[in-house]
């Protein structure tokens, strides 16, 4: 009797412990997860005497410029997907299930598109496929070549949804190759030995097996390429919705129209997941368990070796390059890449600019200080997530973890728009308590802090789903001896589970620093001021200027290159096959 009065006491103080933490973590993600998307459909609905309105959400489909772009943006999205799925469907079914020389190597290489973002890979492109660029002078075409990514409309699309269809394919080749590998093999040995063939066998039982993952992957790449503003300014391709959101920021303070236009995305966006869940999830058919017998790799013949290797390797060269592009282009004297397949002076000078300038050199250092910042956060609240969700199992505790993976479907564009609609509302508007702590319009902005929460907020999957993993992968007995020998919660973390699983939370938070890096649509919207541009905001401002800036940008991209490479080796290297889980929602 006397110790249960001892423990009920400290179980009581554990309890209150933990539903704090819940508590906190719950109101933080409601305040920069929920609100400011709320703050935006608010904008879109309700009138300035409160009122609720369609009013603006009609003009939108009044307006056939913003109804083209509109248009132009899901046809943008949907050709992005279904090329990411032609290339990376039958690349997953050789490296689930075939064994040939250099499989190895090439399944190693697939990453590398992610070390460079659309945004910079656009200027790469452009030397390589406009009308003076590298592969005209490879054709012959000595004078005018074929614009392929010209004035005309038709180009920008195509140069839009090559660059980010080469950059997105690893996230839905992530995706298609874990549910590959998950399935039963003798699923497929009873279909053969009921006389189905090859075609039959993917077609009726392989594939409705791996819908829930090819559609895991297919959503974030509809959505990234749905809402991705980087790549279309570099293309000059304004007449798409996120360019037109883009352009109207500096309006919503006195027009509701940009309100509704975010509205109207995100509602695309939203519904077609739905849609898309309920027409492929509802068709997936559930096995009876995880693959009980590991699937016995069949080993290719020489030409068929070769073919699958060769595939591999074409699109995997085709993949990178914009990647080269953006490094011969840091390297060449100005003007001497024209009308010819390599650059015909080159130069170094362009590196030690963007060292030096100012412009180059401020961003560089604001990127590490919002990006370190983002990182410390993500570390603390993603552990905090993780283990209340996974160890302690709190109740509600899925309704953190299902917050936490919410900006891999919301997207990111709506996410920086609600941030801006948030500095324009109580508490943070003009006359309000918190007047100036975070700012993004007017003449004296202050962005910083939200820069930073904005980073934080949008990489919070990454170490959210490493660190899950980490724990579901350790058990339990170590931490629940330290608790049993008198050691508290907190020293049973410090001392016992954080080392257990620091090679995920390292993974996880390398992933959240080179990504927030790199971050294009929260820099180019939140940071108006020079003084506050990140680097993914000074490469935009060099490349519109004339003479030596698109050059500068490019080196500027080389080290964001240089940066994403580290990382993702690293993660790679610290997490291996669960390196594919941060990009599934």
């Amino acid at each position: 009797m006397g110790v249960e009065l001892i423990i009920l006491p400290i179980v009581r103080s554990t309890n209150l412990y933990r539903y704090g933490l819940f508590s906190v973590l719950l109101v933080g993600l409601g305040l920069f997860l929920i609100w400011p998307i709320a703050l935006t459909v608010r904008g879109g609905f309700i009138d300035p005497k409160g009122a609720l309105t369609f009013r603006y959400i009609a003009s939108v489909f009044e307006d056939p410029l913003l109804v083209r772009g509109l248009f132009n943006a899901l046809l943008v999205a949907a050709v992005t997907t279904i090329l990411c799925f032609i290339m990376t469907m039958p690349m997953s079914l050789l490296a689930a299930r075939y064994d040939f020389p250099g499989k190895v190597v090439v399944s190693s290489l697939v990453l590398i598109p992610l070390i460079l973002p659309p945004f910079v890979g656009a200027i790469g492109l452009r030397a390589i496929l406009g009308r003076m660029g590298a592969l005209n002078s490879l054709l012959g075409f000595d004078g005018a070549g074929i614009d392929f990514l010209g004035g005309a409309i038709g180009g920008r699309f195509t140069g839009v949804v090559l660059m980010e269809a080469l950059h997105l394919y690893p996230i839905m080749y992530l995706n298609i190759t874990a549910a590959l590998a998950n399935l039963d093999p003798s699923l497929d040995e009873a279909a053969l030995n009921l006389g189905a063939s090859r075609w039959a066998r993917f077609r009726r039982c392989t594939l409705p097996l791996i819908l829930p993952g090819v559609f895991a992957g297919a959503t974030i790449v509809f959505i990234w390429s749905f809402t991705e503003l980087g790549t279309p300014l570099m293309f000059d391709f304004y007449t798409i919705t996120p360019v037109q959101v883009f352009f109207g920021i500096s309006e919503i303070s006195d027009n509701p129209r940009p309100y509704a236009l975010v509205v109207v995305m995100l509602t695309v966006a939203v519904g077609l997941y739905l849609l898309g869940k309920l027409a492929f999830g509802g068709r997936a058919y559930a096995m009876y368990s995880k693959a009980s017998i590991k699937t016995q790799m069949i080993r290719l013949g020489p030409l068929a070796g070769l073919a699958a290797l060769g595939l591999f390797v074409v699109i995997t060269v085709t993949a990178i390059l914009p990647h080269v592009g953006v490094v011969l282009t840091s390297v060449s004297v100005e003007g001497q890449w024209y009308h010819s397949i390599l650059p015909r002076q080159w130069t170094f000078s362009h590196f030690e600019e963007a060292l030096s300038h100012p412009l180059a050199m401020g961003s560089i250092t604001n990127s590490l200080l919002y990006a370190s910042a983002a990182m410390a956060i993500c570390a603390v609240v993603g552990m905090a997530i993780a283990y209340l969700t996974v160890r302690i199992k709190i109740p509600g505790g899925f309704v953190l973890d299902t917050l936490a993976m919410m900006p891999l479907a919301v997207p990111g564009l709506v996410m920086a728009f609600g941030y801006v609609a948030m500095t324009l509302a109580w508490p943070f508007g003009q006359g309000d308590p918190l007047e100036g702590m975070f700012s993004v319009l007017g003449q004296n902005p202050n962005p910083v802090l939200l820069l930073v929460v904005a980073y934080a907020v949008r990489r919070l999957p990454y170490i959210v789903r490493s660190a899950v993993a980490g724990l579901q992968q350790t058990s339990s007995q170590l931490e629940e001896a330290a608790l049993n020998l008198g050691a508290s919660t907190m020293t049973s973390l410090r001392r016992v589970v954080i080392p257990l699983i620091m090679a995920n939370l390292i993974a996880g938070a390398i992933l959240v620093f080179s990504f927030s890096m790199l971050e294009v649509s929260d820099s180019l919207i939140l940071a108006q001021r020079e003084d506050h541009f990140p680097i993914t905001k000074a490469i935009w401002e060099f490349y519109n200027r004339l003479g030596d800036g698109p050059y500068i940008a490019s080196a500027m991209g080389v080290w964001g290159m240089a940066l994403l490479t580290v990382t993702l080796v690293g993660a790679s290297i610290l997490m291996g096959s669960k390196l594919g889980a941060i990009f599934r929602v």
